[in-house]
């Protein structure tokens, strides 16, 4: 029998990207000898990370129409047609049994030529508000997998299946004193873990930045914060870290294990990989959900995970007024802690590659055999 070929796009942040990864990798575990090809952009992570895991990438020319006016929209058009012909050339050639839409705008046109061409495509939505890539895709699907059961209504039902995000296995693997020990932390202060998504936050870090010598030295309590590769010089050259020795600033965590595990609460925005992540290490959190996105599907997804009993949620416009106390209450309350951690537990779904991987694998083998 032939080896199964499939063909992964997803691209921009690492809400899409990381999940995809997630789902190649089981792909590999069940199946060592799939072949397995990426699609992203040039200008956007998908470009590092995917070759960093130990994947082939391949790219077309595409980027988002912005609402606004602005003077890049008038290439739109032209890297529309390009993007759909470099499509259509990568899906000659490499001739997969399935095209896998994990969302971003460069699934767009992979997925709309594959589904054109008859190959089987499968989605992976990871909020509870799907995005405009996914939405349009879905008529094409023979198979969507969504993270939260809200995200079923603006879908084909009869395709749907809830299976959680696809997740890093590796985050769980860290051991906590070690990790503490491998940041120059102590064990006897609890651990404040405040992440910015690979792009970084600005709101979160204007209230770190307010707040920082308060949480501190007030609280008594050992910060990492990841900031974002676009704030990091500007935050550093501000914030005086040598009067400031609990304080670990950095522009993006490469150990993001040792960082779930020294952690005992963590600050993040509510992206659905964010949630996913929170809630297989059974990280407390509080979620500050972006404004700025379609469908404002971080607040539904914060409401999910508050409501259950695993996070606070934290309006972005209180933030500045409301974070510190918020810290202060549930950072040195453990049996709060206890409660959050049991909570965002029960949400976990560990399995959602492996389950995603092996219904990939069994369209993949039926388009085989009909070949």
């Amino acid at each position: 029998m032939h080896k199964p070929k499939i063909l992964i796009a997803a691209g921009g942040t690492g809400g899409h990207v990381y999940p995809a990864i997630a789902i190649a990798d089981a792909l590999k575990k069940e199946k060592p000898d799939a072949d397995i090809l990426f699609v992203g952009t040039r200008n956007h992570m998908e470009w590092k990370a995917v070759p960093k895991a130990g994947y082939e990438i391949t790219a077309i020319w595409i980027s988002g129409f912005h609402r606004q006016f602005t003077l890049k929209n008038l290439l739109f058009p032209v890297k529309l047609i390009a993007s759909l012909i470099q499509s259509f050339n990568i899906i000659s050639s490499f001739k997969p049994q399935v095209m896998v839409s994990c969302g971003g705008y460069v699934a767009g046109p992979v997925g709309w030529v594959a589904g054109k061409r008859n190959v089987p495509v499968v989605i992976q939505e990871q909020n509870s508000y799907p995005g405009v890539t996914n939405r349009m895709l879905s008529k094409f699907a023979k198979k969507i997998f969504t993270a939260f059961e809200q995200a079923d209504q603006y879908l084909p039902a009869s395709k749907t299946q809830v299976t959680g995000n696809p997740t890093r296995s590796t985050l769980t693997a860290a051991d906590k004193d070690q990790s503490i020990l491998s940041f120059g932390f102590t064990s006897d202060k609890p651990v404040l873990l405040v992440l910015g998504g690979s792009g970084g936050a600005k709101s979160i870090n204007e209230t770190l930045k307010a707040n920082i010598q308060q949480l501190h030295d007030e609280n008594d309590i050992q910060i990492i914060w990841q900031c974002g590769a676009k704030y990091f010089d500007e935050l550093n050259s501000k914030i005086d870290t040598a009067q400031l020795p609990n304080l670990r600033l950095t522009s993006y965590l490469d150990n993001m294990p040792e960082a779930y595990a020294a952690a005992d609460l963590v600050i993040s925005r509510a992206g659905a990989s964010s949630c996913s992540e929170l809630m297989l290490t059974g990280k407390p959190s509080v979620l500050v959900p972006s404004p700025y996105v379609a469908g404002d599907h971080q607040t539904q997804n914060a409401k999910a995970m508050a409501d259950a009993g695993a996070s606070e949620l934290l309006p972005d416009a209180e933030m500045k007024e409301t974070m510190t106390d918020l810290v202060n209450q549930l950072i040195h309350d453990q049996k709060r802690l206890a409660r959050m951690n049991k909570a965002a537990l029960r949400l976990a779904k560990p399995e959602a590659a492996r389950l995603i991987a092996r219904e990939i694998l069994e369209i993949a083998k039926s388009r085989l055999n009909n070949e």
